[in-house]
């Protein structure tokens, strides 16, 4: 049991909570295993989780942002690897909610509701200096191919389709989305990370892909949009989560211990108000972070309504969300950090057996808080305010030039 209360449609959380709690149930002995969490994407897929945010038009829930960020605190308290390797597919949806544009809309849409999965392949580990790509599309008849290897492709296992950033001939960044079953795709389970270790954020590679001309997204220019805040603020929601489940497996280790310190202020680690004290501390960071989550999701809705509606103020919605996901970020990685930290003041060296695996919380925060470091967000906010410079929004790595 939970102590948030997360603002959602109760028949969304009615509809999915008995798959979380399955998805909870395996967690401990998936982790010590190390076995990637297939089933359970299918399991989602088969609810209809994948297709929350499509509209119901189209076979899917009509969730918004809200909604969908309040359920994937609750599914990262139960795994917090799923919402990041669904991370991808729920920027995808949205990018198709933002842009009416989109080649085969309306045909992404239905295959969405129908239960296919998107997975991600953006980020490499080449000698391409920042902002460039080694990936890239040769033109092959009425078509392209696509080559290259991706690192980082966060979900991409688990996917029926892959979205790769690639550049054409000419220079230009453009995004490309292809089966991961197709002839030359390479998907490597070789993710070293000592968090997440169930996401599949290995390796992609892509050896001569044949690639159809509706495959090819709009070429993505480096405007304002808020799927970089739609993004940062999954990973912030598997933050929460994960600090809420640090709160659950607190409570239920302090409620299991029949050993307790003689100097310890009750007659058992439950009755000892230092050890509810604890509790209480990690179970309120828990609360704050969430509600920090919610707050970035409300901005969010606020900027997709804008540009949806082609509103005439829809940048500054943008830039307010941005700005609020950035800033959040910072509070909610302290929060996390700290309250899986915390977990292990309930109890003695028991806390750290192996067998409960409660230091998957503290390493999966850990990593979780790694991307996008916050030193580099805190920066953009402090030269946006002071000097007026424009936020970032997206992000590229790559070797100095």
């Amino acid at each position: 049991m939970t102590i948030t209360a997360p603002v959602i449609r109760t028949s969304l959380l009615e509809q999915f909570a008995p798959v979380f709690d399955r998805i909870a149930d395996g967690a401990v002995d998936r982790e010590q295993t190390r076995t990637l969490p297939h089933e359970q994407v299918r399991w989602l897929a088969d609810a209809g989780f994948t297709a929350v945010t499509v509209p119901v038009a189209a076979g899917g829930s009509g969730a918004s942002a809200s909604d969908l960020f309040a359920l994937l605190v609750r599914l990262a308290e139960a795994d917090s690897n799923i919402p990041q390797l669904l991370r991808a597919h729920f920027s995808f949806v949205e990018e198709l909610l933002l842009d009416p544009g989109v080649v085969r809309r309306d045909e992404w849409f239905t295959r969405i509701a129908a239960g296919e999965v998107f997975g991600n392949a953006s980020h490499e580990r080449s000698s391409a200096g920042v902002g460039s790509l080694a990936t890239h599309l040769v033109p092959d008849g009425d078509g392209w191919r696509l080559h290259g290897e991706k690192h980082y492709s966060t979900g991409t296992i688990f996917a029926d389709w892959t979205t790769v950033t690639a550049q054409t001939p000419d220079g230009h960044t453009v995004g490309v989305t292809v089966r991961v079953d197709d002839p030359g795709v390479e998907v490597r389970d070789d993710w070293n990370g000592f968090g997440q270790r169930l996401t599949g954020s290995g390796t992609t590679r892509f050896d001569g892909v044949r690639v159809e001309l509706w495959q090819l997204r709009p070429e993505r220019g480096e405007r304002r949009t808020v799927l970089p805040a739609f993004l940062q603020t999954v990973l912030l929601a598997s933050l929460a989560g994960v600090a809420a489940a640090a709160a659950r497996d607190a409570a239920a280790f302090v409620r299991s211990r029949t050993r307790h310190y003689q100097h310890g202020v009750g007659a058992t680690a439950a009755s000892d108000p230092l050890v509810q004290s604890v509790v209480g501390r990690i179970a309120a960071d828990a609360v704050a972070a969430e509600a920090l989550v919610l707050s970035a999701a409300a901005a969010i809705d606020e900027a997709h309504d804008a540009i949806v509606s082609d509103a005439l103020d829809a940048g500054a919605h943008i830039d307010a969300a941005e700005l609020r996901t950035i800033a959040l970020q910072s509070s909610v990685v302290e929060l996390a950090l700290r309250a899986t930290t915390t977990l292990f003041e309930v109890g003695g060296a028991s806390a750290t057996d192996r067998d409960r695996s409660l230091d998957r919380h503290w390493r999966n925060a850990r990593t979780l808080s790694s991307h996008n470091p916050v030193v580099f967000q805190q920066r953009v906010i402090g030269d946006h305010l002071v000097n007026g410079a424009p936020l970032t929004y997206f992000w590229a790595t790559g070797e100095a030039r």
